[in-house]
């Protein structure tokens, strides 16, 4: 099963209520069951309660397959519930905590769709214009690819290959890092095939800074990350100290957990490199439950399945995948998977209720990830 697959199985599993078993064997459960809770003001009786069984949840059914993790739910816009467990170093022993950093792989696709849908709002991008407008680098195709298209998935770009996941190779610029995929021929015409691609969104990082005349990351950081508040929120640059970072980890044939690889980042910024915090992720997800920090057309844009060319729907809008639970709530969500990371993360339209969770764990198994966002959804929906 390709890492690919991997998450996006995971994401609409946790969606439409089940969860894949373990690729293999998990280690022996801890014999303690080591957290450390966030401090958040006084919450209703309900929540307490739904705290308790969460972390009941969570020590029996998550900590024993993964190194450490953190978990954030909010409500309403409020942060009920943040706690973390395990390590983030385990050489070192080290817990891990709320304001632990993990990589959040394909969930900086939604990140990146919030600086799109800005500059579609203040008129500056063309969702439907070339993306030669913006990036007039980018090869011409021989059919139209635009912003759109890119964002859903349409566009016929391709994903990673070979071992393009764990490349280390550094890239000065989001233009430069285009050249690793920019040259090669289309997986298929634009817009005929929903096909999953991190390097699409590498391209949504040059029409971003082509339309705003701004760099990408300082572009993310003015007009996502402060204005939410997500102070923990990062590109993973591996030649930095960032002291709250976690370690990363995989898993060995033995069922043991061993450091990742080394990698770099700066070949998918937009798509997949991104450090956050679950609460961070929470505080964002939040921000979509209604218009405000954007319009409410344009969540809708967002949040509205896009089609292929022969009216065939997507499971995709812009940055996000779309659906439904198993209440029947409208539920908008994206799952993340990195070198040495897992992330599942979403928004509940009609509860209200918005869950992350990280871990420093590759192929992580989320098995009880779905019945810990149920009991918040349950205590959110009860009368």
């Amino acid at each position: 099963m390709s890492r690919l697959v991997f998450v996006v199985l995971v994401a609409a599993l946790l969606a439409c209520g089940r969860s894949p078993a373990p690729a293999q064997s998990p280690p022996a459960p801890q014999a303690a069951c080591v957290s450390q809770a966030a401090t958040l003001p006084a919450v209703a009786p309900r929540w307490s309660a739904a705290r308790a069984r969460a972390h009941a949840l969570a020590c029996e059914q998550l900590a024993p397959d993964v190194p450490g993790f953190a978990i954030a739910v909010a409500v309403d816009g409020q942060i009920v519930w943040s706690e973390a467990f395990g390590y983030a170093d385990l050489e070192a022993r080290r817990p891990a905590t709320p304001a632990t950093q993990f990589r959040i792989g394909s969930v900086s696709k939604s990140l990146t769709a919030d600086a799109i849908a800005h500059l579609y709002e203040s008129g500056t991008l063309d969702l439907d214009a070339p993306v030669q407008r913006y990036v007039p680098t980018f090869p011409d195709k021989g059919a139209v690819i635009t912003t759109r298209l890119v964002a859903g998935h349409l566009a016929g770009l391709r994903h990673y290959r070979g071992g393009e996941f764990i490349s280390n190779r550094r890239f000065p610029t989001v233009t430069s890092a285009l050249a690793v995929f920019q040259d090669d021929s289309l997986v298929a015409a634009p817009g005929t095939r929903f096909s999953y691609s991190s390097y699409g969104f590498n391209l949504l990082s040059a029409v971003i800074e082509g339309a705003s005349g701004e760099e990408f990351l300082a572009y993310m950081s003015r007009q996502v990350f402060i204005p939410l508040g997500m102070t923990s929120t990062a590109p993973d640059r591996n030649d930095s100290l960032i002291p709250n970072r976690t370690r990363f980890y995989e898993r060995s044939g033995g069922g043991e957990f061993v450091p990742s690889p080394i990698v770099d980042n700066s070949n998918k910024w937009a798509g997949g490199g991104f450090l956050s915090t679950a609460e961070d992720l929470v505080r964002f997800g939040s921000a979509f439950l209604e218009p405000g920090h954007l319009a409410g057309p344009t969540l809708e844009l967002l949040f509205t399945p896009q089609h292929t060319t022969a009216g065939a729907a997507t499971p995709y809008g812009i940055g996000w995948y779309v659906g439904s639970d198993t209440l029947g709530h409208r539920y908008v969500y994206h799952g993340g998977g990195s070198v040495g990371g897992t992330t599942a993360f979403g928004v509940d339209r009609d509860s209200r209720v918005v869950f992350a969770l990280v871990t420093n764990l590759g192929r992580a198994p989320l098995d009880g990830a779905r019945e810990i966002r149920l009991v918040f959804d349950s205590a959110a929906t009860r009368p």
